[in-house]
């Protein structure tokens, strides 16, 4: 067990919808592949006075706020106060959580946001999970495949983890902030309240409460 990059030091599952999906995962990704099924089960049980089944397998609070020229792709949950703006497109297996702005030209494939969650500037979220109330700057994205389409890895320390995923994209803490058009390579994993650099190029492991400047330049951030 790796201590930094289990579920519990990345994210707090009480701000989610989806926090049952996690309940016997110790590293993040190993619920990518359940989350199109768990839509599925999870949907079929939400209370219909306060969410509306439109189309197959979307399932959207009435309290969120869809723009019409956005196009909506299940299996998907998009909860209470949720905000799909112009031409967003989610391509299914998606989790939106309470109060995310999800915006203009963005778009997300197997996911789960987090309650508060804001990607509301031509982003791509593909096969990750963000924390409560991250935040990717215009532009910033998650790649989810390697070149070679070989398994994910990464590094932690001196140790070589291997995920076992070909399709992964990021786990970004709870917190996060990520600058613009910045691109966060497959098998990335941001810690909480840690702060990524505008235009940077991030692979690997950033620890919690950093502020990563550039590869091979990570310092701690500061108490405010």
């Amino acid at each position: 067990m790796m201590n930094g990059i289990l579920v519990s030091d990345l994210l707090d599952v009480n701000k989610t919808i989806a926090g049952e999906i996690f309940r016997d995962a110790t590293y993040g990704w190993e619920v990518l592949p359940m989350i199109k099924d768990f839509i599925l089960t999870l949907g079929r049980t939400l209370n219909p006075d306060e969410y509306e089944k439109t189309g197959e397998d979307v399932w959207i609070s009435k309290t969120a706020h869809i723009y019409s020229s956005a196009c909506i792709q299940g299996p998907c949950i998009i909860d209470h106060e949720a905000e799909i703006r112009h031409c967003a497109f989610i391509r299914g297996s998606a989790i939106i959580g309470k109060n995310c702005v999800v915006g203009n030209s963005t778009e997300l494939k197997n996911v789960i946001l987090f309650d508060g969650v804001q990607v509301p500037h031509y982003n791509y979220v593909g096969d990750s999970i963000l924390g409560y109330k991250s935040h990717l700057g215009a532009g910033a994205i998650t790649s989810n495949v390697k070149s070679d389409h070989s398994l994910t890895t990464f590094k932690l320390g001196e140790q070589h983890v291997e995920t076992g995923m070909k399709k992964f994209g990021a786990i970004i803490g709870d917190y996060a902030e990520i600058g613009c058009n910045s691109v966060l390579n497959p098998a990335t994993v941001v810690g909480r309240n840690s702060i990524i650099y505008p235009l940077s190029m991030v692979r690997g492991f950033v620890p919690a409460s950093s502020i990563y400047k550039k590869q091979g330049e990570i310092i701690h951030r500061r108490e405010e």
